[in-house]
């Protein structure tokens, strides 16, 4: 828990923290493309996605611009987040940074309510939300053929670090340099095959999911190959789908307008959540009909 509650600190902070170095990259890119030619920007690659987790132009301009076409006014009790969010963005800070933060609440929300409401088994709800976080910079399926390369290289080499009667940080230090060394490869075959989904990524949700590797491991000690099996596949498809929804336009489109309504309503929905103590959905529909049996006997 405390790896995994570091991680996010660290990439939540760096996030903000690499504004200016990026800037400075953009402008020479942009100043460069002025200078070409209509042909030369034909035959460059297609520009990439816009991605919420990186202070790009792209994002940074749509969701800037977005705050600007709606001002909020004089500060009040209700529109008090949205006030000090857009004389944040007047002062530098990045629009992207402050939607993110109000969205991971949203993350761990929905992760909460798919475990405690439906019942879908996972890892925690650090590790899907922080794994949804890394997903949506990397994009659905680069994430996943990411963190299945890490995965496989952990399996792989922590069984042969069986043979070495190493001691604990020592054997994960050494487990992290081969995963370090699996990543290295696909990025330089991924370069030479012009996979650009994976060389564009950014070096804080691969460690997000270099980090991530060995929490998976560590599901098989004391679990059945299958039961730790399905974990993961339940924990990696919630992430899916918690990504696609913090990256759906609209969602940011009501953290931006809305997020006194989205960042304490999602604290109400978390209380509300916890009253409950009845059955998970796939309990109810497990055991639904011996509940109703009994209740009529």
């Amino acid at each position: 828990m405390r790896k995994i509650l570091f991680v996010l600190f660290v990439f939540l902070s760096l996030l903000a923290g690499n504004v200016s170095a990026q800037d400075a990259t953009e402008a020479a890119t942009a100043t460069g493309s002025a200078v070409a030619t209509e042909s030369a920007i034909v035959s460059v690659d297609p520009e990439p996605k816009a991605d919420l987790t990186q202070s790009t132009p792209e994002v940074k301009g749509k969701l800037a611009r977005l705050i600007e076409d709606h001002p909020v006014g004089a500060l009040s009790w209700n529109n008090f987040l949205r006030y000090f969010m857009e004389r944040a963005v007047k002062q530098g800070v990045p629009a992207n940074t402050l939607v993110l933060i109000i969205l991971f609440p949203l993350a761990v929300t929905l992760v909460a309510a798919s475990r405690h409401l439906i019942g879908i088994r996972g890892t925690g709800i650090l590790t899907p939300a922080l794994l949804s976080v890394a997903f949506l910079a990397t994009g659905i399926w680069a994430g996943v053929i990411l963190f299945g390369l890490t995965l496989a290289v952990t399996i792989v080499s922590r069984s042969l670090l069986k043979n070495f009667r190493l001691q604990y940080l020592p054997r994960v230090a050494l487990l992290l340099w081969f995963v370090s060394a699996g990543v290295l490869s696909v990025m330089f075959v991924a370069g030479e095959w012009g996979y650009d989904n994976l060389t564009s990524i950014g070096i804080f949700p691969i460690l997000i999911l270099m980090l991530l590797s060995e929490t998976f491991i560590d599901l098989q000690s004391g679990r059945s190959a299958s039961e730790a099996r399905a974990l993961i596949i339940q924990t990696v498809g919630l992430a899916i789908i918690t990504s696609l929804i913090l990256g759906w336009e609209m969602v940011q489109r009501a953290v931006i307008l809305w997020p006194e309504i989205i960042f304490f309503g999602l604290a109400v929905i978390d209380i509300f959540m916890g009253k409950y103590t009845g059955l998970r959905l796939s309990e109810y529909l497990l055991f639904g009909r011996i509940v109703k049996d009994d209740e009529e006997e």
